[in-house]
């Protein structure tokens, strides 16, 4: 994916975190965790890649419009350190989402140069009607893994997230 930047701090450790164990215990990878992350990934988005290629757009316009429609008011540089994308390929998107009337984009009030994000009626429509296939998935799995299963995939999907990103992700996910 040539349009994901890691910062120093962003960027994976090629070393497992401290008190972690690393490789399985046999010393290989834990491919099975990781075969399952790709499988999981490739069911979780394909629903919603149908849904967008309705509209030719792609997973870049998806994780834009999920943002902007949780986040109202999100500000361009936030959205770019969310994603973690160049300024190039989140400006050829949210183009997109603006000229199809998903997005709008408001001058900040309190700085005039900052660009404030909000999802339109239409873009709200389409966020949600994205998130309905992914949202039935997940309680189909959290009811499959029984009492105590969803608190342990949070934890599970929580840890999974760098160190020093883990306080900052939170507060998007946290809230209803």
């Amino acid at each position: 994916m040539a349009d994901i930047n890691f910062s120093a701090s962003s960027r994976p450790s090629a070393a497992p975190p401290a008190g972690s164990s690393g490789p399985d215990a046999s010393g290989e990878p834990h491919w099975e965790m990781i075969e399952l992350l790709f499988f999981a990934y490739r069911d979780f988005i394909g629903d919603p890649d149908a849904i967008l290629d309705e509209f030719g757009f792609g997973r870049a316009h998806h994780r834009v419009l999920h943002f902007v429609n949780r986040n109202p008011g999100m500000a361009v540089a936030e959205l770019l350190d969310i994603l973690k994308i160049t300024k190039q390929s989140l400006g050829r998107v949210l183009r997109e989402l603006v000229e199809g009337g998903y997005v709008e984009q408001q001058t900040g009030e309190a700085d005039r140069r900052q660009r404030l994000l909000f999802a339109t009626p239409k873009g709200r429509s389409l966020a949600l009607r994205l998130a309905e296939p992914q949202s039935r998935r997940i309680a189909a799995a959290l009811a499959a893994l029984g009492p105590g299963g969803a608190e342990a995939a949070r934890e599970f999907l929580r840890q999974m997230i760098n160190d020093d990103e883990r306080a900052e992700t939170a507060r998007f996910a946290a809230r209803p």
